[in-house]
């Protein structure tokens, strides 16, 4: 399960089997149960969480009290509240199970003394961080360009795996839709 973990630090820097070996030692696996919560609204994140297997949500409540979702994170991602995990203040926001889940944690103080004791492990981890902020643009851009139903399909076509592993009242959350008119869309399509 940890070569999950190892090809994924392999694809933006280069580990030995040695060094390998040594930066696993700074991470807690962790099984987390379906809708377990890993963060809840008002706690200060501890860890910094990689899915090895199974699917996260981060998510807030509104002031309508309606759950909006705010980002996934499958397999090989990563997923924390970044402002509070590294300003150490309490979270807006709640990280949840969507699926039976097996994850690596590592704590802030763990991370930075990872990256100092394997500078490589910070060419890693900016390259995540790129990733993940370059995601977030692109669905900023979508929310505010394209019609609702185009954000749907597209955001289907490009991440087929949601479509399929994410139950439908979650994706309609992620694409600030109600259930409803997400399966008014998903109709239209049909017929």
């Amino acid at each position: 399960m940890l070569d999950t973990f190892k090809k994924n630090i392999d694809k933006f820097a280069e580990v030995s089997n040695d060094e390998f070996e040594e930066i696993q030692k700074f991470f807690e696996i962790k099984n987390v149960a379906k809708k377990g919560n890993l963060l809840e609204e008002g706690q200060i994140p501890r860890h910094h969480y990689f899915v090895l297997s199974g699917l996260l949500r981060k998510f807030y409540i509104n002031e309508k009290g309606i759950e909006q979702t705010t980002e996934f994170a499958i397999e090989t991602w990563w997923m924390t509240d970044n402002i509070a995990y590294e300003r150490k203040i309490a979270s807006e926001f709640y990280i949840q199970a969507v699926e039976k889940s097996k994850i690596l944690c590592i704590t802030q103080e763990g991370q930075e003394k990872l990256v100092k004791a394997f500078p490589v492990m910070e060419r890693y981890f900016r390259f995540v961080y790129q990733r993940a902020y370059a995601a977030a643009q692109m669905r900023i851009k979508y929310l505010y360009s394209l019609s609702k139903e185009d954000f749907y399909y597209q955001s289907i076509e490009r991440y087929p795996e949601f479509a399929q592993r994410i139950p439908q009242y979650l994706l309609a959350s992620y694409l600030g839709f109600t259930p409803e008119y997400l399966s008014e869309i998903r109709k239209k399509r049909i017929s």
